[in-house]
Parts: structure tokens; C-alpha cells; sequence
């Protein structure tokens, strides 16, 4: 509604200009002998001026304040699709990580992964600094949940990091990494991000997160302004996960530092 009404007023002020400049120009007679008539007529030549003066003013006037708004919409709605961007990815991120738990709960006992297993009595490991009273799988849920749940993405970046100290070998391992990085990246921390994300590419290279990992790695170069690494590890990803989510969002970002 706001862009129809910018429009209309960009046509109404254009055609308004137009018509000023098409006016044909007063002219004084001089022929005439009368010098009172030569005053009015001056008199009445001066008024028109600066009347046509007046218009053409609040004609640039009225223009000025149509482009503002207009670069006022055109950020509203670049704005607005950077958003839409990021919304769709974390959607993307949070039907993955749905998928996962869905999966592990399907699954019977005996085809829980052993290091899913709660520890048994007295096995707590004592030099442990993380809470000795929680399993592998309780840990990392707590920590997923801070994150979806509560929303305390700040207090979910230390229990990441307790998780992957204390459960290296995990099956979780991968994604608590990519979770970590992700919560790095958001925060700006980029060199840490890419720390992170480098663990899920170089050590578990058949999680379903590699693709993903590879994607954050290359958008932690383009900002960091390494162009080359940039567009190698786009290409790597589309090289080896073609069909991939991961791959469609690259791809743009690959075309756009070509």
C-alpha cells in the first residue's frame, strides 16, 4: 500500500512538473505608451515568477521526500529477506535436529549405541567437571535445550563445550560440535566457529552434518574475506553433496564471488 501510494505521488509530482515547464513565459508589451500599465504589467510578470518560483520548489520538495521514502521501502525489504534467509536455515536446522531425536527414540534397546547408555552406579568419572549426576544423552539434550527451548543461546555455548570434553567419542559428537560453532557464529566469534565446524569436517566425515559444517566454514571465509578459501570450500560442497540442501545455499554464495 505504502510502495502504491510512493508511485502515485511520483506520477502526480512528474506530470505537475512538466506542466510548469510547458507554461509559456509571461511577455511584457513594451509597445505601450502607458508607463502605469508598464508597472502593472511588471508588477503582475514579478508575482507570476515567483509564484511558478513557489511551485517548482515544492515540486522538488515533494520529490526529495517520495525518494526517501522509497529508499526508505528498499531497505525495509532487503531487511526483511535477509531475515526471511535466516529464518528458513534455522528452520532447516531445527527439522534436522527433530529428525535425530525422532530416530533415537524409535530405535529399540538393543540398537542404542552403547555410549548412549546411561553410566552405571560409581562409574562417574571423578576428574569429570561436568555434572556427574547427568548421562551422555541427558547432557546433550540439556544443552539442545537451551537452545530450543529456552533460548539461552549464551549459558548453551559452556555446556557444549563440557559435552565435547567430556563425551569426545560421542555419537553426539558431531552435531554438539556443529551446534557449538553455529552458537559462535551467531555471537560474531569467527575463528572460533571455524574451529568447530573444522572438527566436523576433518573427524566425522560420514555425519549427515558434514555438508552443513562445510557450508558455515565457507561463509566464515567470505567474511573473513578470504576469498579463495571461500569459493574452494563451495565448490568442495557442491563437488561432494550435490543433492544437498547445504549445496543449493551455496551455490548463490559461489556464483556471487565469481
Amino acid at each position: 500500500m505504502k510502495l502504491n501510494k510512493v508511485l502515485f505521488g511520483l506520477g502526480v509530482s512528474a506530470g505537475a512538473f512538466v506542466a510548469l515547464a510547458q507554461q509559456p513565459a509571461p511577455v511584457l508589451d513594451v509597445s505601450s505608451n502607458s508607463s502605469g500599465g508598464a508597472i502593472d504589467k511588471l508588477t503582475t510578470l514579478e508575482r507570476q515568477l515567483n509564484a511558478r518560483n513557489r511551485a517548482q520548489v515544492n515540486i522538488q520538495r515533494q520529490l526529495d521526500e517520495l525518494q526517501m521514502e522509497v529508499n526508505e521501502l528498499r531497505g525495509v525489504t532487503e531487511l526483511h529477506s535477509h531475515q526471511l534467509t535466516q529464518v528458513l536455515e534455522r528452520q532447516r536446522e531445527l527439522y534436522q535436529e527433530i529428525e535425530r531425536r525422532v530416530s533415537e527414540a524409535l530405535k529399540t534397546p538393543n540398537q542404542v549405541p552403547t555410549t548412549l547408555a546411561a553410566p552405571q552406579t560409581g562409574s562417574a568419572n571423578p576428574n569429570v567437571n561436568y555434572s556427574t549426576n547427568l548421562s551422555e544423552n541427558e547432557a546433550y539434550d540439556r544443552a539442545v535445550n537451551m537452545v530450543l527451548r529456552d533460548k539461552q543461546y549464551d549459558k548453551a555455548i559452556p555446556e557444549f563445550q563440557a559435552f565435547n570434553q567430556n563425551f569426545p567419542n560421542s555419537s553426539y559428537a558431531p552435531n554438539a560440535h556443529y551446534w557449538l560453532g553455529q552458537l559462535l557464529f551467531n555471537k560474531g566469534e569467527l575463528a572460533q566457529a571455524a574451529a568447530e565446524f573444522s572438527v566436523v569436517v576433518d573427524k566425522f566425515t560420514t555425519s549427515n552434518k558434514r555438508a552443513d559444517a562445510m557450508l558455515k566454514l565457507g561463509m566464515v571465509a567470505q567474511k573473513q574475506d578470504q576469498k579463495a578459501k571461500a569459493l574452494s570450500l563451495y565448490q568442495q560442497l557442491i563437488e561432494q553433496y550435490p543433492d544437498s540442501t547445504a549445496a543449493q545455499l551455496a551455490q548463490p554464495r559461489l556464483q556471487s564471488l565469481q
